[in-house]
């Protein structure tokens, strides 16, 4: 009984806070639509084609004409360190920065300009193939964990600017 009256007063207390969903509206929203009207320039090296695919399937596919263009610029950076007495590394750290630009298709003004980053560290095995896989995926939870950041960001402008027309 203690336990129902505690969520009961913490859900009075969320309603009364201002807290209200972004995608409140589900996919007709006005965040989802926003969301919905941006293209992602294409974004070079490999890092940038995994990156483009992620923000691609996050934010949606508009079915009309774009209202904005998001444009990426990425960091990908791979640090060895923890050297042995041979002089090999035991360890790397990949990290993966962003810097973002949401341009106003309309009139070409830069409306959200920020960056988003994060990393991983990497043990050096023996076998060279499980160095480079271990590198690879690193890379690929990076990307999603960066994409997931923009996309954050970019539905709180959302929420907070008048939809797209």
């Amino acid at each position: 009984m203690m336990r129902r009256s505690a969520l009961a007063f913490a859900l009075l207390a969320l309603s009364g806070c201002g807290l209200r969903p972004l995608y409140e509206g589900g996919s007709g929203s006005a965040v989802a639509m926003t969301l919905g009207s941006v293209s992602v320039a294409p974004i070079s090296g490999q890092s940038g084609w995994l990156m483009r695919n992620k923000l691609i399937e996050r934010l949606g596919a508009g079915g009309g004409t774009a209202a904005y263009r998001l444009d990426v610029t990425l960091d990908d950076n791979l640090t060895s360190f923890g050297v042995r007495g041979n002089q090999a590394a035991t360890q790397e750290r990949r990290t993966l920065r962003a810097r973002y630009q949401l341009v106003d298709l309309r009139n070409g003004t830069v409306v959200l300009d920020s960056s988003a980053g994060s990393d991983a560290g990497i043990d050096i095995v023996s076998s060279e193939y499980a160095t480079v896989a271990a590198e690879q995926t690193a890379l690929e939870n990076l990307t999603d964990i960066v994409a997931d950041q923009i996309v954050a960001r970019l539905a709180l402008f959302a929420s907070r600017t008048a939809p797209a027309k």
